[in-house]
C-alpha cells in the first residue's frame, strides 16, 4: 500500500507534538506526486493501514 512512499510524522509547531503522518507517493509520469495527511487517530482507517504497515516491519520517519 505504501510501496516507494515517504511516510513521515508531521509535528505541529504550536504544540511541538506529532499531529499527523504525511504519506507522499512517488511522482507519476507527469512529475506530480500525491500527499496524504493522516491524523494520528486509531479510529481512522488510513491510520490503521499505517499501523499495519509498521507492524509489517516498516518505520515512520521522524518529523523535521
Amino acid at each position: 500500500m505504501f510501496k516507494d512512499c515517504t511516510v513521515k510524522y508531521y509535528k505541529d509547531p504550536r504544540t511541538n507534538q506529532n499531529s499527523c503522518v504525511m504519506v507522499t507517493y512517488p511522482a507519476n509520469e507527469n512529475g506530480i506526486s500525491k500527499a496524504l495527511a493522516v491524523p494520528i487517530n486509531e479510529a481512522n482507517t488510513d491510520y490503521q493501514n499505517i499501523l499495519q504497515w509498521v507492524a509489517d516491519g516498516n518505520t515512520i520517519q521522524e518529523a523535521d
